[in-house]
């Protein structure tokens, strides 16, 4: 195993990258994954741009794909919000831009259904009128199947069981069938401490070793979530406990409030809203800066104290600097193509404009995907976790230090569906201690 070192993920990656943007796999296919904090985010835009402006960015919810900056796979591809049948696959109005593009990358993969890559693959297909897997179109897939699951109801299961072996974007025959490259990245750049990362291993895994228990009792609070919240962010699995502890933090302020309203326009549906359309905001409250600073003063996921408020918007302290904040938009896009140039395009559709602010006292463990925190409280008492949910709330933590949790663990809370990771044989290209580089081994009984 080669061992190698950097701080940079560019430079770390720089090798694999080079093997991905001269075509890996067959037609270039990609499954980019790794836990987090390995910067997958940050070699997705990297492809991103090496993939020119005949690329489409495409996520399977609303706010992923506000977050990645595309659009969703639903839009796209006018496909009905349910399971999706082969009849539900039909010859796009305009095939223009579907025979236009060249590359496709679908970030949060892991949340992508075996019947939905299904009729990804059948509908290029169809309006490409080609027989190539996915019409010959460039796939490059971007997740972690140890943190968001596919949501799948107990009716849909077994007829997902039945027709593909299982609920998962790889059970899809076109995955096997497209022989796709797969890029594991495994240097975290979130957290250093050995120990802690040892322990996040074990929770990624589900198998906790005695050291790692001892570790996790000496995090165990005395404290009540609700408490904690003074010092630390509460992470809770449901959005009614974080609105719970929000609220009762500050109606706890007796101090100035200011409530501001956002500008909606468009196409912008109220479930894909960053923040809230009437957000209350107290002086001395606690918040989180939802928006990356082009000047790099802070980050998305960093705290502040709303010191005041000012005509254009809020007064934030942020490590006892004052900054004042004013609304951000967000935007909805679409993809068209330019008739002249017969470039891709991506045109706004819808906006959201409020101030990049939320109240910070306890966030859900779902809206805290991609942040990194200082104080990390988790919260087990209040509902059942999901697959992945108990890593993906750890990993947030920038320490052991730093973290909190409500009680001890107890093998019910680490959910771990053993089934995602069910894709079969790889064949290894490199192994480093930084990536692994490989391919899906072919079905043998597959025709070639």
């Amino acid at each position: 195993m080669t061992e190698t070192r950097s701080d940079d993920p560019e430079t770390l990656y720089a090798a694999p990258a080079k093997w991905v943007a001269s075509g890996a796999g067959a037609q270039g296919n990609l499954f980019l994954t790794g836990r987090a904090g390995t910067g997958k985010t940050t070699m997705l835009r990297k492809f991103l741009a090496g993939a020119g402006d005949k690329a489409v960015v495409l996520a399977p919810t609303g706010v992923a794909a506000m977050n990645a900056g595309g659009q969703t796979i639903h839009s796209f591809f006018k496909l009905p919000p349910r399971l999706v049948e082969p009849g539900d696959i039909k010859r796009l109005r305009s095939t223009r831009l579907i025979k236009a593009v060249e590359t496709v990358i679908i970030d949060e993969i892991s949340m992508v259904r075996a019947d939905m890559l299904d009729a990804i693959d059948r509908s290029l297909k169809l309006n490409r009128m080609s027989k190539r897997p996915f019409g010959g179109v460039r796939m490059i897939l971007s997740g972690d199947l140890h943190q968001l699951p596919p949501v799948v109801s107990n009716s849909e299961a077994p007829i997902l069981q039945d027709r593909y072996g299982g609920s998962y974007f790889f059970n899809a025959p076109a995955f096997k069938d497209a022989e796709f490259a797969l890029l594991a990245l495994k240097h975290v750049f979130r957290q250093e401490d050995p120990r802690f990362l040892a322990l996040l291993g074990a929770l990624r895994t589900g198998k906790v070793t005695p050291m790692d228990e001892a570790v996790l009792r000496s995090v165990v609070s005395s404290r009540s979530a609700v408490d904690a919240s003074e010092t630390h962010v509460v992470l809770t699995p449901n959005n009614a406990n974080a609105n719970r502890i929000n609220q009762a933090r500050l109606d706890g302020l007796k101090t100035r409030s200011k409530t501001f309203s956002a500008e909606v326009q468009g196409q912008f549906e109220e479930k894909a809203f960053p923040t809230e359309a009437d957000l209350v905001l107290k002086e001395g409250a606690r918040v989180m800066l939802i928006r990356n600073d082009p000047e790099g003063r802070w980050v998305n996921g960093s705290l502040a104290i709303v010191e005041g408020f000012s005509g254009k918007g809020v007064i934030v302290s942020i490590d006892g600097k004052a900054y004042e904040i004013e609304p951000s938009a967000w935007e909805k896009y679409r993809y068209d193509l330019e008739p002249e140039t017969k470039k891709v395009k991506r045109e706004v559709v819808g906006t959201f404009k409020q101030m990049p602010l939320r109240l910070a006292y306890a966030v859900t463990i779902h809206k805290a995907q991609g942040l990194t925190l200082d104080k990390v409280f988790i919260d087990f008492d209040s509902g059942m976790f999901a697959h992945g949910q108990a890593y993906v709330a750890f990993s947030r933590a920038r320490t052991l230090e730093g973290l909190e949790i409500s009680r001890e663990l107890r093998p019910r809370d680490l959910v771990l569906d053993r089934d995602a990771f069910a894709f079969g044989k790889l064949e290894t290209i490199e192994d480093t201690d930084a990536y692994l580089l490989a391919k899906f081994a072919r079905d043998d009984s597959a025709l070639i």
